[in-house]
């Protein structure tokens, strides 16, 4: 590349960057905040199941570069919350009745029977741990937080698993609650995750008592409310005004 090249990419790069770190905010946490406020209209249902997320809309919304916003894309992507299709672009995933059935036919199945194991393997500290993130996941549900209580209620069930010391269907469950969680972002209710909120509690409370046959009981009524708590149904495809959706989230991002 010719050095007068490679000055007029610097300094386009050197554009773009400035761009994004306007009023002293570095670009990473500006794109951290638009992450946020996508992720969270979605998980809301501000963003309904199909909608399109123009590249150029938003980056007008939230004041970035297209390639800032091209990176906010892909995270969305990468997490399944929304889908990018060549020669279309953006739009929020819409996982299909079909498969947030047979999400859960898996769980029941796979969840269920690790219950019996994770009882005689689980230890204080795992027990610990487990509170922990009831915990957490609590006052993420309080604060209103339903991305990170979502993802901590995942996390949860990953870990139930984990003790089971069975890897192979421990890889399995976190696969199946990490598409679960996209799931539960596009058609849960908002401020709910379709359970009573101690049942985790419960769950703990099971199998630190050691009765896996209960806690295997249990998972499965706690599997089949968080299934039966699901609003699905197909939504039209549409475009919706994306300035108007965020005006707020752009403000505070700024």
């Amino acid at each position: 590349m010719s050095g007068s090249r490679q000055i007029g990419k610097t300094a386009r790069n050197g554009r773009d960057q400035a761009s994004d770190t306007r009023f002293g905010k570095t670009a990473g946490n500006r794109l951290d905040a638009i992450y946020r406020s996508i992720s969270e209209a979605i998980i809301q249902h501000r963003l309904r199941p199909g909608a399109r997320l123009r590249e150029d809309a938003l980056a007008e919304v939230f004041g970035v570069s297209r390639t800032g916003i091209r990176k906010v894309l892909q995270r969305l992507a990468l997490e399944q919350l929304i889908t990018l299709t060549p020669r279309r672009g953006a739009s929020v995933t819409r996982p299909s009745a079909d498969e947030a059935r047979e999400v859960f036919e898996a769980r029941l199945v796979v969840e269920c029977a690790l219950m019996e194991a994770a009882a005689t393997r689980i230890t204080e500290a795992d027990i610990s741990e487990l509170r922990d993130m009831v915990k957490r996941e609590h006052e993420a549900l309080r604060n209103r937080e339903q991305r990170i209580a979502i993802k901590l209620s995942a996390s949860f069930h990953a870990r139930l698993a984990d003790i089971s010391g069975n890897r192979t269907l421990a890889g399995f469950v976190n696969q199946l609650a990490s598409r679960s969680s996209l799931i539960l972002a596009v058609y849960g209710n908002a401020g709910n995750l379709g359970c009573e909120s101690h049942d985790h509690k419960n769950l703990i409370d099971l199998l630190a008592a050691g009765d896996g046959a209960k806690a295997g009981d249990f998972m499965a009524r706690h599997l089949k409310s968080i299934e039966a708590s699901l609003s699905i149904f197909e939504e039209p495809e549409e475009t919706p005004d994306l300035r108007e959706l965020f005006a707020v989230d752009a403000l505070s991002s700024n």
